[in-house]
């Protein structure tokens, strides 16, 4: 029941990404921007997650009586930690990339073989 509960899911969800490209409502360019502004957001969040596990280790270690409650306290504090520093990382690795290539335009970048609608200019937003 929960698997085919999945799979009904995942392809409403898949259907309804596609369904504005199949009607041609969205170009290729609003469909990389709606992407990139979906990613932005997820790794905001991502990001306040890893700070709130981080804090949750903390509280348990803090309010821990015994040493075994200290100890998964220190642990969840080390993966927290640990996931922040490798978002972080991987956020400085690509600004460094940007910076050292001179990439400062914040638009998608559409491959030259993919026509989007010839004829049709598009402004930055």
């Amino acid at each position: 029941m929960l698997t085919r509960t999945r799979n009904v899911f995942s392809a409403v969800s898949i259907a309804s990404l596609l369904l504005p490209a199949i009607a041609s409502a969205a170009t290729l360019q609003d469909t990389l921007i709606f992407l990139s502004t979906f990613l932005n957001g997820v790794i905001g969040l991502f990001i306040t997650l890893a700070i709130v596990v981080f804090f949750w280790g903390l509280i348990k270690y803090l309010w821990s009586i015994d040493n075994e409650n200290a100890h998964e306290g220190l642990k969840i504090m080390f993966w927290g930690l640990i996931a922040i520093f490798v978002m972080v990382s991987i956020w400085g690795i690509i600004r460094l990339l940007q910076s050292t290539l001179k990439v400062t335009s914040t638009d998608p970048i559409i491959p030259k073989g993919i026509t989007v609608s010839p004829g049709t200019t598009y402004q930055s937003y």
